[in-house]
């Protein structure tokens, strides 16, 4: 007997095949941050940063869906690293803006070079245009769940 033998049942729903393949995406993608002092949060927040601009940091954790206690603990260690630099706005002294710096742009591409690394390896069964179906169709389903309207919990 296989003791590591997934059950044929959880093989048949799509959704258990969604999670543990995610689960291991991740796990392989927070392993290489790791390396590099950082985990998903941080590439995270740089990537917000570069693609929609500053962020007051409320709003940053707002649009990350990140408890706003967490976000601080994020965007100081960014800070920190020199990668980010924040500035309290003059009219409203608990307005903290981030914006991302030079070397938070570079880190960042390199940190995409590993997600597509990571990607690469996990997607290597599938031939071009099945990556290119496959993420038509997880976007399609992402974009199904990001309902405006979902509860956020306290703090967001």
């Amino acid at each position: 007997m296989n003791m590591n033998e997934t059950p044929p049942s959880l093989l048949g729903l799509t959704t258990y095949l969604m999670s543990r393949t995610g689960k291991v995406a991740r796990g392989r993608l927070a392993e290489r941050l790791t390396a590099r002092g950082l985990r998903l949060w941080h590439m995270a927040v740089l990537a917000a940063l570069v693609d929609f601009g500053p962020h007051v940091q409320r709003e940053l954790a707002d649009r990350l869906a990140v408890d706003r206690s967490d976000i601080v603990k994020i965007v100081d260690d960014l800070a920190v690293a020199g990668l980010v630099e924040r500035a309290r706005d003059t009219a409203d002294r608990r307005r903290v803006t981030v914006t991302v710096g030079p070397a938070g742009r570079a880190l960042l591409d390199r940190l995409h070079a590993e997600a597509f690394t990571v990607q690469n390896d996990l997607l290597a069964p599938l031939t071009g245009a099945e990556r290119t179906q496959l993420a038509g169709l997880l976007r399609r389903v992402y974009d199904h769940v990001q309902d405006d309207n979902a509860p956020r919990r306290p703090g967001r």
